[in-house]
């Protein structure tokens, strides 16, 4: 896809979010609309291939800039590197593979966000439940190596 595919939308999102509209700001919001739940890493590499150059930094400051803005959520399993997604403001859940670190989204159980109610909230007004689910996906389960 090239960046003037990109713009369109992105132009849009960026601008309503009060943003500069930029060529690595668009293929990082691309990267992560085409992969949800990439790495930095993983963002990196698209960006680079959609820009044929970005730097490190560069991208790093964009992600946080689009979380900063609510244009992306970024999520953080313990043991695992962030992973960033489009899929904001809905306060949805995540399920983690143990074995090969894959994540899906999980919609909320219960009612609406904050989804769920502490039973003590020790005085704070909760707005956010995150919730991360662990297993082995079907994938690992399926493979000859399984440790399942």
């Amino acid at each position: 896809m090239t960046i003037s595919e990109l713009t369109t939308e992105g132009d849009q999102l960026l601008r309503s979010h009060g943003l500069r509209v930029t060529a690595t700001r668009l293929a990082v919001l691309d990267a992560v609309a085409q992969a949800p739940h990439s790495t930095t890493d993983t963002i990196l590499a698209r960006v680079r291939a959609t820009l044929g150059t970005a730097s490190t930094q560069a991208v790093y400051d964009v992600l946080a800039a689009l979380t900063s803005a609510g244009l992306l959520h970024r999520i953080e399993p313990a043991g695992h590197p962030a992973r960033y997604e489009r899929r904001v403001g809905d306060n949805h859940h995540h399920v983690v593979c143990r074995s090969c670190g894959s994540v899906a989204d999980v919609d909320c159980s219960v009612g609406h966000a904050p989804c769920l109610v502490p039973s003590n909230d020790h005085g704070f007004v909760i707005d956010e439940a995150e919730v991360v689910f662990w297993g082995t996906c079907g994938d690992c389960l399926r493979s000859p190596a399984s440790p399942a």
